[in-house]
C-alpha cells in the first residue's frame, strides 16, 4: 500500500474500482435451456426459470439476468462479462471456478451458492441477502459489497484485494487461511468473524469494530482477561 506522505507513518488504503456497465440494446432470450459452453451476447433473460439447467462453461457478454430462478443451476467455469444480474434468486447455484468481470449483482436472494475457485474482478454486490456463500480459494479484486447481508460467507484460502464492505452486514465470516490486502471493513454495519482472525492483517477496521472483536482476538492470542 502507498504511504500518504514522507514521515507520516500512515498507510493509504487503496479503494476498490467499481464496474461501469453500459449495456447495449438487448435481445430477449428465445427460451429453451441454457447450454454447456453456450455463447450469449447481448441477451436479456427476464423472469427466466433456469432452475436445474446446465450452463457449465457458458459465456455471458453484455447480458442482463432479471428476476431469474437459479435453484440448482450449474454454471461452473461460466464467464459473466460486462453484465447485470438483478433480482436473481436460488439455492445451490453452482458457480465454481466462474469468472465475473465488470458485473453488477443487485438485490440477489441466494443460499448455498458454490463459488469456490471463482474470480471476481470489478464486481458490485448491492442489496439483497446471500446465505452460506462459498468463496473458498476464490480471487476477489476490486469488489464492493454494498447494502447487503452476508450470512456465514466462507473466504477460506481466498485472496482479497481492494475489497470494500459498505453498509453491509457480515455475519460469522470465515477468513481462515485467506490473504487480504486493502480490504476495508469499516463500513460494515455488522462485523462477525467466525474464523481466521489472524488473517485480518491486510484489513482496516474502525475503533468500534476493534472493540467488538477484542474478546475474540484475546481468545485467538491466548490472552486471559480478568477484572
Amino acid at each position: 500500500m502507498a504511504r500518504t506522505g514522507a514521515g507520516s507513518g500512515r498507510l493509504k488504503l487503496k479503494g476498490a474500482r467499481r464496474p461501469e456497465v453500459r449495456l447495449p440494446a438487448l435481445e430477449a432470450y428465445g427460451g429453451g435451456e441454457v447450454e454447456p459452453d453456450g455463447d450469449y451476447d447481448g441477451v436479456e433473460f427476464a423472469g427466466t426459470d433456469l432452475a436445474g439447467q446446465d450452463g457449465a462453461g457458458a459465456r455471458f457478454l453484455d447480458c442482463a439476468l432479471r428476476a431469474c430462478a437459479l435453484d440448482g443451476t450449474r454454471l461452473p467455469h461460466a464467464r459473466f462479462l460486462d453484465s447485470v444480474l438483478t433480482g436473481i434468486r436460488g439455492v445451490g447455484t453452482d458457480l465454481a471456478g466462474a469468472t465475473l468481470r465488470d458485473v453488477e449483482i443487485v438485490d440477489a436472494r441466494l443460499g448455498g451458492t458454490q463459488a469456490h475457485g471463482a474470480v471476481l474482478e470489478r464486481v458490485l454486490v448491492r442489496g439483497g441477502k446471500i446465505d452460506y456463500l462459498n468463496l473458498r480459494q476464490a480471487r476477489l479484486r476490486d469488489v464492493v459489497f454494498e447494502g447487503c447481508v452476508l450470512v456465514e460467507p466462507d473466504f477460506g484460502g481466498a485472496r482479497l484485494e481492494r475489497v470494500e464492505f459498505v453498509d453491509c452486514a457480515l455475519r460469522a465470516a470465515d477468513f481462515t487461511a485467506a490473504a487480504l490486502a486493502d480490504v476495508d471493513l469499516r463500513g460494515a454495519t455488522e462485523l462477525g468473524v467466525a474464523g481466521g482472525l489472524d488473517r485480518l492483517s491486510g484489513a482496516v477496521v474502525s475503533t468500534a469494530q476493534l472493540l467488538d472483536l477484542a474478546p475474540a482476538l484475546a481468545a485467538e492470542l491466548g490472552i486471559r482477561v480478568e477484572d
